[in-house]
């Protein structure tokens, strides 16, 4: 096996295994609200775990916190919505709705990412991706539409409020894109957005009564919590690296693989199946994803040929 071949295998077992642990999340999140444990207080709790994580890594790194305007700005608006909010509505929507669901809507972060991105002149106007964007609604309709679709139709109601998470995502990686993160790092970013949003999330669970008290005996919701936030921590991380290894073109195809690791791990943890309509729906989610996400550029094209970092 050449040089090159090495790398690509390297690659694409590291990006399965971040496709894996990223699925895994969602259905750890199911059960993590399962006896009761609510948005507020798991959101606390995972970035306090997160930020406790990145801190001993930035320690490491010997990297000192920045506490000026520019970065305090990025840290709340990322923690907003990359977290605070987006999490809050899928907390609330996978107590709701099948785990396996969750991840096959989250599929629509690419598709909510492009008309965001014209919207804010981040992107051109390219047919397929429009034509993406269009199967992504296909596959909604398919999911809310037929009264086959759903163990219990009562769960559309629920299915806006699943939608809500990957908007913020979308708008998330826009904002990033067109504003930049005043020179801090991803890692920097990820600490401080954390440490801020932990802040922002404990007196809304004090206020509302959904704090989580942290002493033992913890159940299996505890553990799933620590298990998510930790897996996130480290997939994040992964996920850093992959982008400066191989290019965002590349590593931002881990969406295909957290989709379909969400849904096998729904059903051999969690016990899900689903209606023809779901399965239908995923595939076409696929398809809108294929023809929406950004292809690479021939400049990025000769640069990757001369690094092999990208098959």
């Amino acid at each position: 096996m050449t040089g090159g071949s090495r790398q690509t295998l390297i690659l694409f077992i590291v990006l399965t295994v971040m496709g894996a642990g990223w699925g895994l999340t969602q259905p750890l999140a199911k059960i993590a609200v399962s006896e009761g444990y609510r948005h507020f207080g798991l959101i606390f709790w995972q970035l306090a775990i997160g930020a406790l994580v990145m801190g001993m890594l930035q320690a490491l790194r010997r990297r000192p916190f920045r506490w000026d305007s520019a970065a305090l700005r990025i840290y709340l608006i990322i923690a907003l919505i990359g977290t605070v909010i987006p999490n809050s509505t899928s907390y609330e929507a996978i107590r709701h709705l099948p785990s396996g669901l969750i991840s096959i809507l989250l599929a629509l972060v690419p598709m909510f990412a492009f008309p965001i991105a014209l919207g804010l002149g981040n992107e051109r106007f390219a047919f397929t991706r429009f034509l993406g964007l269009c199967f992504g609604l296909v596959g909604v309709l398919l999911i809310v539409g037929p009264e086959a679709s759903l163990p219990d139709r009562a769960m559309v109601l629920f299915v806006p409020i699943a939608l809500v998470a990957p908007f913020f995502y979308g708008l998330e990686g826009n904002v990033v894109a067109k504003w930049g993160t005043a020179g801090l790092d991803p890692a920097e970013v990820l600490f401080g957005a954390s440490l801020v949003g932990a802040c922002l999330a404990l007196p809304l669970a004090l206020a509302t009564g959904q704090f989580i008290d942290p002493r033992p005996p913890w159940g299996a919701p505890d553990w799933a919590l620590i298990a998510a936030s930790l897996i996130h921590v480290a997939v994040y991380t992964a996920y850093v690296w992959m982008v400066g290894r191989a290019g965002p073109v590349f590593a931002v195809q881990v969406s295909y693989l957290v989709t379909g690791f969400g849904v096998i791990w729904a059903m051999l943890i969690l016990g899900e199946s689903y209606s023809g309509w779901v399965w239908a729906a995923m595939a076409v989610m696929a398809l809108g994803m294929f023809l929406v996400q950004p292809r690479p550029t021939p400049k990025a094209l000769a640069a990757a040929g001369e690094t092999g970092e990208v098959p």
